[in-house]
């Protein structure tokens, strides 16, 4: 067992058992002085959220909103690490869903839905939530590196009520078990707003190039199941979700499927911008976001988990 995977396993065994208060205080103290260090997480996230605001906002006020922005991925620290040791109530109150009662159709009808989601408030407590309403929630995760790391986090959300499937690996591809999972009447939630494999679509995000997954758009279209695009954030209470949608579907006469597939994702690029332009301290997004960047080589590349498993 290496550092990391020890890092993590104590988050979940003692974070988890302190007084939630203590732990809070001593994270956001954490994100104060990654603020002031001013690291590479740090310079990646600035240049990220001055994307999402513009040149016209003031470096002040931008330097105000990257330190909220680290107190909130502070937060989600401590709320996955905690997130095990809650009751039902707990998970059920802890979060709060604008549109659960399409869901809820979705599931009763038996059709399934697909939800693309960002990088943003608590994709966890989200998929917890569903979990613990009653539904049936399926989901892929990134077989992060060391493999005793991904284990640890495949655990953490088993043990939370959700079906993981890894992104590659597995016993069949995980978006074959996608397809059988929403014809079912699964939900078939989606971290959307960064691509991990070679097979990205190109969208317009914040006035510049980036790429984005396929897999919501080709599920959708593949199934029929529909398809929404959650905003998350938090208020002082609870992490909070509003889903856009169900999307309309680009029918034939769009084109061919790949180009209904990037029909489809720029739509979905257009509703995850909206959702964080409103909170933009909320998207949890340390990585490097748009082509133009790596082109330029704009600072150093992070770990693949440095803005949370997906």
């Amino acid at each position: 067992m290496n550092l990391t995977e020890l890092g993590y396993l104590a988050g979940w065994r003692v974070i988890r058992a302190l007084p939630r208060p203590l732990v809070a205080t001593a994270f956001r103290a954490g994100a104060d002085r990654a603020h002031r260090a001013g690291g590479v997480g740090t310079a990646r996230f600035r240049a990220n959220l001055r994307r999402v605001v513009g040149p016209d906002l003031p470096d002040a006020e931008l330097d105000a909103l990257v330190k909220r922005g680290l107190r909130s991925y502070a937060r989600y620290w401590v709320e996955i690490f905690r997130l095990p040791g809650l009751s039902r109530s707990q998970i059920l109150s802890n979060f709060r869903l604008d549109g659960a009662e399409m869901l809820a159709a979705d599931v009763a009808a038996g059709r399934g839905a697909v939800v693309a989601l960002p990088h943003a408030g608590n994709w966890d407590a989200a998929g917890a939530w569903v979990a613990a309403t009653g539904w049936p929630i399926t989901t892929v995760m990134e077989r992060l590196k060391p493999e005793g790391v991904y284990k640890r986090f495949l655990a953490f959300r088993e043990v939370l009520g959700m079906e993981i499937l890894p992104t590659h690996g597995g016993p069949r591809p995980a978006f074959d078990v996608l397809l059988d999972r929403l014809r079912a009447g699964a939900v078939v939630p989606l971290l959307a707003d960064r691509d991990l494999s070679a097979r990205g679509v190109e969208v317009d995000f914040f006035g510049a190039k980036t790429k984005m997954p396929p897999g919501p758009a080709l599920l959708a279209l593949h199934t029929g199941a529909p398809l929404y695009v959650a905003s998350m954030w938090y208020e002082p209470d609870a992490a909070c979700a509003a889903l856009a949608g169900p999307l309309p579907m680009p029918g034939p006469e769009v084109g061919p499927l790949d180009q209904r597939v990037r029909s489809l994702t720029q739509l979905i690029a257009d509703r995850l911008a909206a959702g964080i332009a409103r909170h933009p301290e909320d998207w949890h997004m340390l990585q490097r976001m748009w082509l133009d960047q790596r082109r330029a080589g704009e600072g150093a590349a992070l770990p693949s988990s440095a803005s949370g498993p997906a």
